[in-house]
């Protein structure tokens, strides 16, 4: 009479401890993985299997991948941090003891002989000339008309020469200066050409071309000498 075979003894489950077959898969009290799969994730879990006696998963690689990259980085990032602040400093030293400061020689003077002014060969003592001096003509100053000059005026006034003509003119032309208007003098219209003979003429400016005369005639019209205008001198 043959005795019938034993089965074989289970082993438990390495997480709760649940019996199961020797060729089961997974427990069927909590999931776990009891025999390990094929590839590189397969040999991984057998040996933690043996290692801790239970295995929590594949997901557990991936995982402890992505802390690693992590730790990594930050570790990567703390020490550039580091280098980028550091800094190092190399000082030249030269040996020796310090050299004092070189002093220039004392300049000798020569003297040299004093020879009369006026003496061949002597040297020149160079002149500067006096500074040029302008004074401007006071207010009420009168000008002249320059002899044998042709030119261009501005005649503010022609009063008939008479008794009182001559000084009624000049005092015209006073008055006439004393308010601002350049070269203020006094013709006598029968010494030029151009002018009707018989008038003592008040005129302002002494100009060679008609349009230096004219841009002077706008400047005296804005001082109030409405009636004034331009004329040719000729001798």
């Amino acid at each position: 009479m043959s005795t019938p075979g034993v089965p074989p003894q289970s082993q438990p489950c390495p997480r709760c401890g649940a019996p199961h077959g020797p060729d089961q898969e997974y427990c069927l009290e909590c999931g776990q993985r009891l025999q390990p799969g094929g590839g590189v994730f397969g040999r991984l879990a057998a040996v933690w299997q043996q290692r801790l006696g239970w295995y929590p998963g594949d997901w557990i690689w991936p995982v402890l991948l992505f802390l690693l990259i992590a730790v990594a980085g930050a570790t990567a990032a703390i020490v550039l941090a580091d280098a980028g602040n550091g800094s190092s400093t190399i000082v030249a030293t030269q040996g020796g003891a310090p050299h004092s400061p070189t002093t220039a020689p004392p300049t000798a003077t020569v003297a040299l002989p004093t020879v009369p002014a006026g003496t061949p060969g002597a040297p020149s003592t160079p002149t500067t000339p006096p500074p040029a001096t302008t004074t401007a003509p006071r207010p009420g100053s009168l000008t002249s008309w320059p002899a044998g000059q042709n030119g261009y005026t501005v005649v503010l006034e022609s009063i008939p020469a008479g008794s009182n003509g001559r000084a009624l003119a000049l005092d015209r032309a006073r008055a006439a200066s004393k308010a601002g208007l350049p070269q203020v003098g006094v013709l006598d219209s029968s010494l030029y050409s151009s002018l009707h003979p018989g008038y003592s003429v008040v005129f302002s400016g002494i100009y060679t071309s008609r349009g230096q005369a004219d841009r002077a005639l706008v400047a005296v019209n804005s001082k109030g000498f409405s009636a004034a205008y331009v004329r040719q001198i000729t001798s």
